[in-house]
């Protein structure tokens, strides 16, 4: 992991590109399980107002993070760009609620610099750089940093709650 001196990282990575508002993110494509096409959402009580709630995929039951209420960006509605990143968090999968999916791009290690304490809103516990491509600023999401600790058991109690309501 680079030092917070801002050296740059090495290696290739493939990244999934999404927009929230008017910045666009990337998740490393290996943390991916699948993107879809949003659903039914239901909504889990006692939960933090960015858990959207949980939808039935293919059986199993998965929680929905609306990325835009975890990182303090106002709300917008679901439309026909919307989608759901299914990837895993902390052995749990989850989906995260996105505005649109745009592309799949490959960045080198040497466009990757240490994120900076915060950009665009955002604490730089959970990104894991910042990608610069061309005059694009590419936010790298660290996956794994998106809940608490707290966070990640409440959402793990949550899923059982309503998968053992769904048999």
């Amino acid at each position: 992991m680079a030092q917070a001196t801002g050296k740059k990282q090495t290696s290739e990575k493939q990244l999934v590109v999404f927009t929230l508002a008017t910045e666009e993110f990337g998740i490393e494509i290996n943390q991916v399980k699948e993107i879809i096409k949003p659903r039914e959402i239901t909504r889990l009580p006692h939960t933090p107002e960015f858990i959207r709630g949980v939808i039935n995929l293919r059986g199993e039951i998965i929680p929905v993070l609306d990325l835009r209420k975890r990182f303090n960006v106002d709300a917008s509605e679901i439309d026909r760009d919307s989608r759901i990143i299914v990837v895993e968090i902390a052995g749990t999968v989850a989906g995260l609620l996105v505005d649109s999916v745009t592309e799949v791009l490959r960045i080198d290690g040497s466009q990757i610099e240490e994120a900076p304490r915060s950009i665009a809103g955002l604490k730089a516990e959970f990104l894991q750089g910042v990608g610069k491509i061309d005059e694009r600023l590419l936010i790298l999401l660290e996956v794994n940093k998106i809940l608490s600790s707290q966070e990640e058991i409440q959402l793990q109690t949550q899923v059982e709650l309503a998968a053992s309501e769904e048999d």
